[in-house]
């Protein structure tokens, strides 16, 4: 399977999707901290559908902005996936959202992405790239990993305002260059 990633342009920021995402959780990250290093295990857990919320943003904001972008990645002429990418407050890239249509997962299309923002942020000079995801996105984090990233961040209380009842632990990755 070929993938094709182009960057978004007037005549397609339309594909730009704001609804969110799901995918099927039935494992998450168990963080463990020592000498301000921070590991983790993976452990199974009881399956169940993680759905992300729909966004607002400025999708033409994407368009001729030389601190934000977007790219889509193509099989053949469909839209399969997306990636947003701006510069941060503290100077990394910052990777917004990654989202894969579902049928596509694991077959490179989210690498191509990830590739993709990381030229980008070392062509535009920044010192490096930086998400944020939770600890039951495995399938993702092992993404990040393989793409070079590191994780240097947690925060268990970031989602107990969107749900005080969550366990959910926002992971913070970053790719130094």
């Amino acid at each position: 399977m070929k993938v094709i990633i182009r960057e978004a342009r007037d005549d397609t920021i339309q594909y730009l999707k704001k609804e969110g995402s799901s995918f099927e959780v039935n494992s998450k990250l168990v963080l463990s901290a020592e000498n301000g290093q921070i590991s983790y295990t993976i452990m199974d857990v009881h399956p169940y559908l993680k759905q992300y919320w729909d966004e607002e943003f400025d999708s033409s904001s994407y368009i001729d902005n030389p601190d934000k972008i977007a790219f889509f990645a193509y099989v053949t002429d469909d839209p399969v996936g997306q990636i947003r990418v701006e510069k941060h407050w503290n100077a990394y890239a910052y990777i917004e959202d990654i989202q894969v249509d579902p049928k596509y997962r694991r077959q490179g299309v989210g690498r191509a992405l990830m590739e993709q923002a990381i030229d980008w942020a070392k062509m535009k000079g920044f010192p490096g790239v930086m998400l944020e995801t939770q600890d039951n996105n495995v399938a993702g984090c092992q993404l990040y990993v393989s793409c070079g990233f590191k994780l240097c961040g947690f925060d268990t209380y970031s989602y107990k305002g969107l749900d005080p009842s969550t366990d959910e632990i926002a992971l913070y990755w970053y790719l130094i260059f």
